[in-house]
């Protein structure tokens, strides 16, 4: 096993640190959390067992939309307006990997300038690794420990490609689809399944020319909810037209996610829609460490890998290939 390291902090270090709010600490414990070094994975459980307790009380909120649909500047914005009203801010911007370094390449903290150095608000740009969906493996974890910090807001931008948004909703409280004016051209580009996950709706670049286009936009979404039966669970989905570059909007809005969270506390679906959360949490998580766990072992490999070209050059049937590797792997239960 490696030694440890002479410059780690020792976990009631941590601990301590990340419930002062110790933006210092808070980063290395993060950091300690995306590693994948098995002795730091060890730590990092033992800190957010320690902090568990500490966690849950934030209003969680997903933001995703189309690339170029305004996401760091609204986060921007509502956030300024946030922390002017004495909330504390969290922003976990999830970004592409960069295929050479591995680390984001997108630079949130360079589109939030005035959130980068408040003193209420935090931003942490998080390379998504590649993971499916574009939302980062441990983003449920590093939302714990913003939450045992001590903020009251945390924000999951992710980079709003593939499945992030149907991950993303399945990891906050409420969840906000951003998008552009376009009318008629809006509807073509927004699937229905989008649709359904959203909680709120908000169209961006409502100033200037675009006015009316985003007026008209939000009003075309309204119907297609309508038509959609929206209002899933007795919570109507509004769809607001904002400029987040402008500021317009942005009381609304913030209004609206806070009525969602209440609406979700009144009907106990806040804590029904959490244990859904933390279930398919753990599914998630059986099924990457079973998949490390095939990965760990030569031989493990060896056979997954035997059986993976069986499949790939049709001399048998995936499904089959499947069965018979789980039963060379596995023991047979006993008669």
């Amino acid at each position: 096993m490696t030694p440890p390291r002479s410059d780690r902090p020792a976990l009631k270090t941590y601990i301590d640190g990340v419930r002062a709010g110790d933006r210092g600490l808070l980063s290395r414990a993060i950091t300690l959390v995306e590693s994948r070094r098995p002795e730091d994975r060890e730590r990092a459980l033992a800190l957010l067992d320690a902090l568990l307790p500490y966690t849950g009380h934030a209003h969680r909120i997903g933001l995703s939309g189309a690339p170029g649909a305004g996401k760091s500047t609204l986060v921007n914005a509502l956030g300024r307006m946030l922390v002017e009203r004495g909330h504390r801010l969290a922003v976990l911007a999830v970004d592409p990997s960069s295929p050479l370094s591995g680390g984001a390449i997108l630079a949130d903290k360079t589109r939030m300038p005035d959130l980068a150095h408040h003193p209420r608000a935090y931003i942490r740009p998080t390379p998504s690794g590649g993971d499916l969906g574009g939302v980062a493996r441990t983003t449920r974890e590093t939302l714990l420990l913003c939450e045992a910090a001590g903020f009251d807001v945390v924000v999951v931008e992710t980079v709003g490609v593939g499945q992030s948004e149907a991950l993303v909703a399945g990891m906050v409280d409420s969840f906000l689809l951003l998008t552009l004016p376009g009318a008629g051209d809006e509807l073509q580009g927004i699937k229905k399944g989008v649709l359904e996950l959203a909680d709120v709706i908000a169209v961006n670049k409502a100033d200037g020319p675009m006015a009316p286009s985003a007026r008209e936009a939000a009003r075309q979404l309204e119907a297609a909810l309508r038509l959609l039966d929206g209002g899933a669970e007795g919570w109507r989905v509004p769809v607001l037209s904002i400029s987040a570059r402008e500021g317009s909007g942005l009381d609304r809005l913030w209004q609206s996610l806070r009525e969602h969270r209440a609406h979700l506390e009144r009907t106990g679906r806040l804590a029904e829609r959490r244990q859904a959360q933390r279930q398919a949490w753990f599914q998630d998580l059986l099924r990457a460490e079973l998949l490390d766990w095939l990965e760990a072992e030569p031989s493990r490999r060896a056979l997954v890998q035997c059986f993976a070209e069986k499949a790939r050059r049709g001399r048998m049937l995936p499904s089959r290939a499947v069965r018979e590797l789980l039963a060379r792997l596995l023991p047979t239960p006993s008669r």
